[in-house]
């Protein structure tokens, strides 16, 4: 019982990492290019960069986002491995260790990208960006799940429509 609950809340807290490579977002590249944007433009502005600061900071930003997503995206790629219908132990049992070894990568990373970081913006700046990448990710899931909720019900009401020209003739 521990070690599924060990498992679980590994597996939820990846979870919302293993969203940012929803199929519908990653497979249009103009799509990537806009999130792309819309990040930066929201995380400058909640940190406050001045435009020295952001010239500096973007390019530091984006190579530690890129490392901490391939870290991430091992993560994912390894929990593809496991059967949802029949789980083996032992590969749920390596998952955990690996989820962990994953988990103190990216804080080693972290900490080193921290270090760069302070050298071009503020602790509170730093403070401020890890909110800002959570509430930008909120949104963007958000608007992603309205978007699915409209395109479910536009297809109720064609269906709907549908229906009533048939019986109509």
């Amino acid at each position: 019982m521990k070690k599924l609950l060990i498992v679980g809340l590994l597996l939820g807290g990846w979870g919302v990492f293993a969203q940012e490579t929803d199929p519908e977002v990653t497979q249009d590249p103009k799509v990537q290019e806009k999130i792309k944007n819309l990040r930066i433009a929201y995380i400058s502005d909640k940190l406050g960069l001045t435009p020295e600061q952001a010239e500096k900071f973007w390019p530091v930003y984006r190579e530690f986002s890129d490392k901490r997503r391939d870290i991430r995206q091992e993560f994912i790629e390894s929990r593809k491995g496991i059967k949802q219908d029949n789980p083996d132990p032992a590969k749920q049992e390596d998952l955990v260790k690996l989820g962990l070894i994953l988990k103190q990568r990216e804080l080693d990373l972290e900490k080193v990208y921290s270090d760069r970081m302070l050298k071009i913006i503020t602790a509170q700046q730093i403070l401020n960006l890890r909110r800002a990448e959570g509430d930008f990710q909120r949104i963007i899931l958000e608007q992603i799940q309205q978007r699915r909720m409209m395109q479910q019900r536009n297809e109720t009401i064609r269906e709907r429509n549908q229906r009533l020209k048939q019986q109509r003739n």
